[in-house]
């Protein structure tokens, strides 16, 4: 207990005993205990509005500052509370977010105005002088290119300084700080003022930095989406061309025993090809990626006929979450390519699929009770992607020996794309035994 608290606690006390004698003891008849409880309470209140104390605090009163122009109010919070916030630079260093990022930040840094270049021209000029400093303008004034040039902020006083060629300009300072991608200079931040007193520098720079951690985080994400569309471009080109070849023999041999049966296979294969080629982003419904397995293992079942047995075990919930696409018709591939084909008995492909609202998570499992890989072919291809990503029955590795075969490179790609899309919140797991059977599994964030 603080000191203040205490000290009234005992004055509290006494007050109360205070109540008791004038109530009780020295007057006669004793007071009845409403009349009693009533003088207590008063007194009480009349103590704690008195009393300084720690839960009043002190009555000394402070004295008023003196109001200060807006813009020279310290800004020095306000940007720090808006780093959480997601800027509009995080989507790159486009015109449009150029602009309103300086919208934004007008008021935050205490500026008359605010610019934001690339290396060659204006994207953004917010504030006093834009009739004259143009959206597409050039970077020609000496302070800009020295910052930009020199990757160090620069700070400028008095007209002539600022470079700016129009004589009505009323700008009179301003602070530039480059803009960066890791060592690479890509803009600047210009903070103008019509006084004589320049911005902070300090804050300046600060924002600098954090909008330059923005466009990083920007460039990553481009270069992301970029490697995950090289890989799925990769995926789409690597649709064997055995398969082809071979679901065309089983077409023209069905066409002279079973005409109407080829003429089916013939519209599942151009389904198959056409959603291969055709699928645009990364994400499709279940329901879609569902029908275009099946399309594929109608496909295989032609040609191996009960060799090939297939189940299916899926939960209607998942048929509507969204999924990469291109990541299960591989699996499934895999399983019949170096699962079922190489088996004489041939066997069975499950496929299973949960939503586990739980975890939120898409639960995706492909099994098959074919040949299996050797214990040596897992930990090559285990090690070779991520958490076991690559350790499937896989396609178009280097060829160590019978069993493996175009094994590695094809789930290794599929492993890097989910790893794009998800980066740690996913996982591509195998479990194999030879002559039993392999089991992927794969979870996925929920969408």
């Amino acid at each position: 207990m603080r000191a203040g608290s205490g000290t009234l606690a005992v004055v509290l006390a006494g007050a109360w005993g205070v109540v008791y004698l004038a109530t009780q003891v020295l007057v006669h008849p004793p007071l009845g205990a409403a009349a009693t409880v009533a003088a207590g309470v008063g007194l009480s209140t009349a103590v704690v509005l008195g009393y300084p104390s720690a839960l009043r605090g002190p009555r000394a009163t402070r004295r008023a500052a003196p109001a200060r122009p807006a813009q020279d109010r310290a800004p020095e919070n306000r940007p720090l509370s808006m780093a959480g916030r997601s800027m509009p630079l995080r989507s790159g260093l486009t015109p449009d977010a150029a602009r309103r990022t300086a919208q934004l930040l007008r008021p935050a840094l205490g500026g008359d105005a605010i610019a934001i270049t690339d290396t060659r021209q204006v994207l953004a000029f917010v504030g006093p002088g834009a009739d004259h400093h143009h959206v597409g303008a050039p970077v020609q004034t000496r302070a800009s290119r020295r910052a930009i040039d020199k990757g160090r902020t620069v700070v400028v006083s008095g007209r002539k300084d600022v470079g700016c060629p129009d004589p009505a300009c009323p700008l009179r300072t301003a602070v530039i700080a480059p803009l960066a991608i890791g060592d690479r200079v890509v803009g600047a931040l210009k903070v103008f003022r019509t006084r004589d007193q320049p911005a902070s520098r300090v804050l300046v720079e600060d924002m600098a930095r954090m909008l330059s951690l923005h466009l990083e985080l920007a460039e990553m994400d481009r270069e992301r989406h970029l490697a995950a569309d090289a890989r799925l471009d990769a995926l789409r080109a690597q649709i064997n061309p055995h398969f082809l070849f071979n679901t065309l023999n089983t077409i023209a041999s069905k066409s002279r025993t079973d005409p109407d049966e080829a003429r089916q296979l013939l519209l599942r294969l151009s389904d198959f090809f056409r959603y291969a080629v055709r699928q645009e982003g990364h994400y499709a419904e279940f329901a879609q990626e569902y029908f275009f397995v099946r399309t594929y293992l109608s496909l295989e079942q032609a040609r191996y006929g009960d060799r090939l047995r297939v189940r299916y075990d899926i939960d209607p919930q998942v048929l509507t979450t969204r999924v990469p696409v291109l990541v299960i018709q591989p699996l499934v591939e895999n399983a019949v390519k170096h699962g079922i084909a190489d088996k004489v008995a041939g066997g069975t492909i499950r496929l299973r699929a949960r939503v586990d609202p739980l975890t939120r998570t898409t639960w995706i499992r492909v099994s098959d009770d074919g040949a299996g890989m050797a214990p040596a072919t897992i930990a090559r291809l285990t090690g070779a992607g991520r958490r076991g990503a690559g350790a499937a029955h896989g396609s178009d590795a280097p060829e160590d020996g019978p069993a493996d075969r175009h094994t590695g490179v094809g789930l290794r790609n599929i492993s890097q794309r989910l790893e794009s899309l998800y980066g740690e919140r996913y996982t591509l797991d195998v479990r194999s035994t030879a002559s039993s059977g392999t089991v992927v599994e794969l979870r996925i964030p929920l969408r």
